[in-house]
């Protein structure tokens, strides 16, 4: 479906049923050159298990009209927006990595909606070395390849190496690549350098959380070498309501590497914050 006025729509992905505004709802929000898809086994699994979900593509990525926003303040407030249109008061944002600051920001614009918070893989600041940051311009496509690496944890970063293949014809290394490459320019503009030049100017993490009332989840992968757990700390220690879920040899691209893991974090998280809102 698409949320928002054409010709600035936002596509949501509701995991396989209708959205029924009578139930609790999901809010996926994917990371830098990513789209809705990377969230498919825990959003399909939470609209079939008592949740709506809206699984968004964020502005100028994937099926969502462009162009990029430049900040993760004009993010949050696009998606708060377009969130608006729809008669939901039980929500859960859930953002990972990027999406995670932009779910912050969200949430400062519902607050009087959104029953509870999960940021995975987060950090803050999330600061990008310079020599990145020059290399999303420069050389993109030398970018996304270092990134795709570091995104996983070493022993399946390998690109022919198990589990990174568990079977016959399926990556998780190399199609989180072909994502990224598919989503790689919006009316000319490189999609990786906006969205982490916006992650490494963002400086509103420890002001947006602090005004959160409700819950909030850190899901934190152990061996997560892009935003490492302890660049987290800053934010957990200003949550009002803060939670942690450690999982053990998970890298940045969690959803892929520990889906079991991030979905079982996630749904115990969601029945329980729109439990209590219920009661």
């Amino acid at each position: 479906m698409k949320l928002g006025l054409a010709p600035h729509q936002i596509f949501a992905y509701t995991g396989g049923r209708p959205l029924d505004p009578g139930r609790p709802c999901a809010v996926f929000l994917h990371g830098a050159q990513q789209d809705h898809s990377v969230w498919i086994l825990q959003s399909r699994y939470l609209a079939h298990h008592g949740f709506g979900v809206l699984a968004l593509d964020l502005p100028g990525h994937g099926r969502s009209d462009g162009p990029v926003l430049d900040s993760i303040e004009e993010m949050g407030a696009r998606i708060a927006q377009a969130m608006r249109q729809l008669e939901l008061q039980r929500l859960v944002l859930i953002g990972h990595s990027m999406g995670s600051l932009i779910a912050l920001e969200a949430a400062r614009h519902l607050t009087e909606r959104v029953a509870g918070v999960a940021l995975c893989g987060t950090a803050f600041p999330m600061r990008v070395s310079e020599e990145l940051l020059a290399a999303t311009r420069n050389d993109p496509a030398t970018a996304m390849e270092m990134i795709n690496v570091w995104s996983h944890r070493a022993s399946i970063a390998p690109f022919a190496a198990r589990p990174g293949n568990p079977g016959p014809g399926f990556s998780i290394v190399w199609e989180n690549l072909r994502l990224m490459q598919r989503i790689a320019r919006v009316n000319g503009r490189h999609v990786l350098a906006n969205d982490f030049a916006a992650c490494n100017a963002y400086g509103g993490g420890i002001e947006a959380i602090k005004a959160l009332p409700c819950p909030v989840l850190f899901v934190l992968g152990e061996a997560d070498s892009m935003t490492l757990p302890k660049f987290a700390r800053g934010l957990i220690e200003a949550a009002a309501d803060g939670r942690v879920v450690r999982l053990p040899d998970t890298g940045h691209a969690m959803m892929a590497e520990n889906p079991e893991g991030v979905r079982r974090a996630l749904t115990e998280f969601a029945h329980s914050v729109t439990a209590a809102i219920a009661g």
